[in-house]
């Protein structure tokens, strides 16, 4: 019994006295010690541990700045994310329309729907997004499409598209918003729009005097500049309905590159408004855009010099 010990104890000690070694050297060395079985299958009479050595983290205000990140990703992505997604789902309901109107669901054969298709693959709708809303228009219920007048803060004149299924519930749910911001249904207000052919075209490094020969060459009636919503700047060549595609192949003959084509309300009497008024009607169309059954809000706002 005596001998059966000794046996044990003459190669257990020196095992032992190893790891006590290893485990002092670690210490010494700032590391933590985590117990790990070396093998979990076989059972063992003498369970063998190891160490690893783990970084410390310290933590301090100059490092945790990830919530600075996620701001920036809450009130820029998010909104732009939320825009994105309402304005696809205005090109859906104007695709309906547009089949509606056309009669096709083919853009061969469907002008409209063509010039509809083109703006939505100029603002990056998805391709298969596009067809999924053609899909869908030629199987859903054809809806009312009505335009409605409006008269909006300072005298500003709003034209407003809506696509729904329940006229009622529409015409009162945009007559409270109207109120709401200041603004009242109006007739007469179509009479200071004229049906248009509208070519969008990349502004950059165009100047002013460019653009005008560019839209005399292609047989425009007007060039206006603005800016889309990343403010990149674009131009605006108005147009009979009839010569609207005659005028943007003569545009791109001429080296423009454009991004659209389509048929729009143009005032012809715009309205200049102060600060004050300007961004109170601005809020308004912002507000009607938001609203689901609104299509398209077209407005004579001119900004105050």
């Amino acid at each position: 019994m005596a001998m059966g010990w000794a046996v044990v104890l003459r190669g257990f000690l020196p095992l032992c006295l190893r790891r006590l070694a290893r485990l002092a050297a670690n210490n010494y060395m700032g590391a933590r010690i985590r117990p790990v079985r070396t093998d979990l299958t076989v059972s063992c009479r003498y369970p063998l541990w190891t160490t690893h050595p783990v970084r410390t983290l310290h933590l301090c205000s100059n490092l945790c700045a990830g919530h600075n990140k996620w701001s920036k990703v809450k009130n820029i992505k998010g909104p732009k994310d939320a825009a994105r997604s309402r304005m696809f789902m205005k090109f859906g309901m104007m695709i309906r329309i547009a089949v509606k109107e056309g009669g096709s669901s083919n853009p061969e054969f469907n002008l409209a729907l063509a010039n509809v298709v083109e703006q939505c693959r100029g603002k990056n709708m998805p391709k298969v997004s596009i067809e999924a809303a053609i899909k869908g228009a030629e199987k859903s219920k054809a809806g009312t499409q009505h335009t409605y007048e409006a008269r909006g803060p300072g005298g500003c004149m709003l034209l407003i598209d809506m696509l729904t299924d329940n006229n009622t519930r529409s015409h009162q749910d945009l007559k409270h918003l109207l109120s709401k911001h200041g603004a009242a249904l109006c007739d007469g207000v179509r009479h200071n729009f004229s049906r248009k052919g509208v070519v969008v075209a990349q502004g950059q490094g165009v100047s002013s005097e460019r653009a005008l020969e560019l839209a005399i060459e292609a047989g425009a009636e007007d060039v206006q500049e603005t800016e889309d919503e990343d403010d990149k700047s674009l131009l605006q060549f108005v147009c009979d309905m009839t010569e609207l595609k005659k005028v943007r192949t003569s545009l791109e003959e001429l080296g423009v590159r454009t991004v659209s084509a389509s048929l729009e309300f143009v005032s012809h009497t715009p309205t200049q408004l102060p600060q004050a008024q300007l961004e109170a009607a601005l809020s308004l169309i912002e507000a009607l855009s938001d609203c689901l059954d609104v299509v398209r809000v077209w407005d004579n706002i001119q900004a105050h010099d």
